[in-house]
């Protein structure tokens, strides 16, 4: 078979790893007698530099023509004045908007061997295996009025937090598909006790949740979420909330699995369910990183996973997404580590090495 990848490296690390994903890819390709066209493009700082814009309409245009994404990173400190008319997360936005991306999601899993590499208890982290579903194209981020001004007292500006129904309807169907994937366990997240959307949110979720009676359902807080991600995080299964939240709480959860560099994500155009190919964009939820740009330092397992989870659910080869996360359990079992999850013993490689590593043994 043959399928058409969008390959957009992005800033700072993003080519670095994205290299890494495409030669896995490349690696997996050829035993399961599939090709894989790799259509490259600009997204982020690089494409300001380029283009002036953070992403362009060839760029979107060539996205859509796709079966799925593959995205590095974007940012770049140069464009981190608050100030500036363009940022290099626009282009990101405009690509989520454009292709019509809603659903995140962000698995969080501890991988036996790595259960030493965080800074909490490995008795609290062992077993972690999580996905959250977070809202990709409401709530703060793109609500209006979004806007700042100069008033006689002061400066002021304002964000607007908007969901509707359907939003809300679609987003929490796919938390609901996913538990019955996995562990049939779903748990909402809201601030239901201060906001009005999420007064919305909750209700709704609850009228869904009358339609997965399979599915244990619970209600939580974001504040009280973000306490039992620390204490009991092997609690959790599948976790729904809008993006803000989501945003935040994905973050905090990849300290649960090591690194931000072991942790990848899918962003779908519709609701995932087996034996259904969905259009998705698929990164590593870690930044660019421009400090270590360059260096072959980084960790290329994120944007590795991030490729898996392409197959799995835009391409529908759950065969050939398995073999890839096997290849890296196998590697890390072995005892090779990039720097960020290094420890005593075992043995350090670098971006390339590890890519290579992963890639013999697909």
């Amino acid at each position: 078979m043959k399928y058409d990848i969008a390959v957009l490296p992005g800033d700072g690390i993003g080519p670095e790893v994205v290299a890494e994903a495409v030669k896995v890819l490349q690696a997996i390709g050829r035993p399961f007698n599939h090709e894989f066209v790799f259509k490259h493009g600009d997204i982020g700082a690089i494409s300001i530099d380029r283009h002036g814009v953070a992403l362009t309409e060839d760029t979107l245009k060539m996205c859509k023509r796709c079966n799925a994404v593959l995205l590095g990173a974007v940012g770049d400190p140069k464009y981190d004045n608050p100030l500036g008319k363009v940022r290099p997360e626009d282009g990101l936005l405009a690509l989520r908007k454009g292709l019509k991306l809603f659903a995140n999601l962000r698995p969080v899993k501890m991988l036996p061997m790595l259960v030493d590499s965080t800074n909490l208890k490995p008795e609290v982290v062992r077993g972690v295996d999580l996905v959250v579903v977070r809202e990709l194209t409401g709530g703060l981020y793109f609500g209006k009025p979004k806007r700042r001004w100069q008033t006689a007292g002061g400066r002021q500006a304002v964000d607007t937090m908007k969901y509707s129904e359907k939003e809300i309807e679609r987003i929490v169907r796919v938390g609901f598909e996913l538990a019955r994937q996995r562990r049939k366990k779903l748990t909402s997240v809201d601030k239901a006790n201060v906001l009005e959307t999420s007064r919305l949110w909750r209700q709704i979720a609850t009228e869904i949740s009358a339609e997965y009676p399979d599915i244990q359902f619970d209600h939580q807080l974001v504040d009280s979420c973000s306490m039992r991600f620390i204490q009991r995080p092997t609690e959790f299964d599948v976790i729904v909330t809008e993006n803000t939240f989501g945003d935040i709480l994905t973050d905090e959860a990849s300290m649960l699995a090591g690194s931000m560099g072991m942790l990848p994500s899918a962003s779908l155009a519709g609701i995932p369910r087996k034996s259904t190919a969905i259009f998705g964009l698929y990164e590593p939820i870690h930044g660019s990183s421009p400090k270590r740009a360059g260096q072959n330092m980084a960790n290329p397992i994120a944007t590795i996973l991030s490729a898996a989870m392409m197959l799995r659910y835009s391409l529908n080869l759950p065969s050939e997404a398995d073999s890839i996360e096997k290849a890296v359990v196998t590697v890390l079992e072995q005892g090779y580590r990039t720097y960020d999850i290094m420890s005593e013993g075992m043995n350090k490689v670098g971006t390339r090495e590890m890519g290579e590593l992963i890639a013999s043994r697909v």
